[in-house]
Parts: structure tokens; sequence; C-alpha cells
């Protein structure tokens, strides 16, 4: 999996590696029980401080789609379920999602049309629940 970084982006760092680690997960570029680079692996390779790759990893583990393991390192955990406090957190961001859409003039059906084309890029797993 690729990591790029926008170093000119409000969006911390920290935030970014969070984001497309977990797309890569739901895309299915990395797979459960597989293992992730180690943090100071992971920030030679995006040029960042090994705090800022820790601190996304353990907000990985915090949200469930890391473990860590002091002997193991850090490996992808499998699909998880729908707890209320991810429906929670979902219905808000989309919620957000929807008024930015709707101010800058998309309309309901692109809106809906291009989540169901960002959706079908995901692995089958996540379509359950």
């Amino acid at each position: 999996m690729l990591i790029s970084l926008d170093t000119t982006s409000s969006i911390p760092i920290y935030v970014q590696l969070r984001n497309q680690i977990v797309t890569g997960i739901g895309r299915g570029e990395l797979k459960a029980g597989e293992h992730l680079p180690t943090v100071r692996q992971l920030a030679a390779d995006a040029g960042v401080n090994t705090m800022t790759v820790n601190k996304t990893y353990q907000l990985l583990k915090a949200e469930g789609f890391i473990e860590i393991d002091r002997r193991k390192g850090a490996t992808v955990c499998p699909a998880g379920q729908n707890t209320e406090v991810y429906r929670e957190k979902l219905e808000k961001e989309l919620e957000l999602l929807s008024a930015e859409a709707s101010l800058k003039g998309i309309g309901r059906d692109e809106f809906l049309e291009l989540c169901g084309d960002i959706f079908s890029q995901m692995q089958p797993a996540s379509e359950e629940g």
C-alpha cells in the first residue's frame, strides 16, 4: 500500500495516515492478519516522526482496526461488528458530508450515486451488516 501525505493540508499527518490505512483495509489492499510496517519503518517510508506513526497506530487500535502486540507488531483486525457508537459517528459524519455537498450544489441523486460508487470499491466484507 502506497502512503501519500499532503504536508500543506489542514488535516493532521496522523489523521491522513489513519485514513489511508483504513481505506487500504476497506479496499482489501490490507487483509485481516496482515502485518503493518513497524513504527520506525513506516515513519522512515512516509518521512514523518515516529511519534506521529505511533499516534496513528494507537488511534487505529482504539478504533478496532488493528491489534498491537509487542512481539508481533501491528496487524490488521478482522472486520468488526456494527456497534451503536460507530453508527452514531457515521450518522454525524454523513450529516456533515451531506450538508457540504448540498451547499456546494451537489444534488441528492448525484451524492447517493457517488457514495454508491465509492462503497462498491470496498471489499465484500464491508457489505455485511
